[in-house]
């Protein structure tokens, strides 16, 4: 693969809007297409942090719908999913559900927002840690702090156990089985990281329900939606005080609050050159979590995309 650059930025997909779907939802970086009982997830290649989108990132995409793929396929059997088929490198086929609006966020290190809460003082609901313990540390057991899932432009927001059970949208009975799915699947996304040479410290899931059965929805394991270090140093930089070698999008959130921005107002303007560094990132990060290659498919996108869903059956155009 040749090296990415500036020429790439015409192929990033900033927006998807299709004809000949029942319905088109939006997304902070996903474009959601309805046809009858399936769903066409088309993921852009907008970056998101602090719940903002802050710029596109040319095939970033195409890794996050290859990471979940390769999630999808390997957990199959073991928790039941929407994942049907990849259709395009940008595109998978999932089942239509019923979308449960909250966040599982599990956690097995002290980092992110949970530190920054932790360092402040402030209740988090689901995270009762001990005194004493530094940013990056290990937790004695992995957690799960639950959020919101906020409409596009609003922040998420830490919701308790207890109010998730007063909403309505799930019974107890529910809630206690995604909790023991999400635990299964981050003890299974540790070991796998772990066995290439990473450490997951957290992740958040999003599920669903068909019926009366509660399935893992959206994207699993990705740059996106987990925090990935490289396992080798973190000892070496947790000693130092330093921040562990990360294989996520941490370092674009560090850059934004180094120039304090946490995601009120205009985010400041992401530089090409590290529009660049952050694409390499994602593309070279793919092989490092999956021990899959990848190497991005360089056409205009729209067009393409068209032609995928086009062949698989689903009869489309651009609007």
């Amino acid at each position: 693969m040749h090296p990415i650059s500036h020429d790439d930025f015409l192929l990033a997909l900033d927006r998807c809007s299709l004809s000949g779907f029942d319905q088109h939802y939006s997304g902070k970086v996903r474009e959601c297409f309805v046809s009858g009982s399936t769903r066409l997830l088309v993921a852009t290649d907008r970056l998101s942090c602090f719940d903002r989108i802050i710029s596109t990132i040319p095939f970033k995409g195409q890794v996050l719908t290859s990471l979940s793929r390769f999630w999808f396929e390997r957990i199959k059997g073991q928790i039941p999913t929407h994942f049907i088929e990849l259709v395009d490198p940008s595109v998978m086929a999932v089942k239509s559900a019923e979308v449960i609006p909250f966040e599982v966020v599990v956690r097995g290190y002290l980092a992110g927002s949970a530190w920054r809460a932790y360092r402040s003082g402030v209740s988090v609901p689901g995270l009762c840690l001990p005194e004493g313990l530094n940013e990056f540390d290990e937790l004695p057991q992995p957690v799960i702090t639950p959020s919101t899932k906020a409409a596009v432009g609003a922040h998420d927001a830490p919701i308790s156990v207890e109010d998730i059970s007063r909403s309505g949208f799930v019974s107890g009975a529910e809630w206690g089985l995604i909790s023991d799915m999400a635990l299964e699947l981050f003890s299974e996304g540790q070991r796998h990281a772990k066995s290439q040479g990473l450490l997951l410290a957290d992740t958040k899931y999003e599920f669903g329900r068909i019926g009366d059965q509660i399935i893992l929805i959206d994207e699993v394991h990705t740059l996106d939606s987990s925090r990935y270090w490289e396992m080798a140093s973190y000892e070496s930089c947790r000693k130092e005080g330093r921040a562990p070698v990360m294989i996520d999008k941490e370092p674009v959130r560090r850059w934004l609050l180094e120039r304090g921005y946490q995601g009120e107002g205009e985010p400041p303007v992401l530089p090409d050159a590290e529009r660049l560094k952050v694409a390499s990132h994602y593309v070279d990060s793919h092989q490092r979590i999956s021990g899959e290659n990848f190497t991005p498919e360089r056409s205009e996108p729209l067009p393409r995309i068209v032609r995928s869903l086009n062949k698989a059956g689903y009869h489309c155009s651009i609007d």
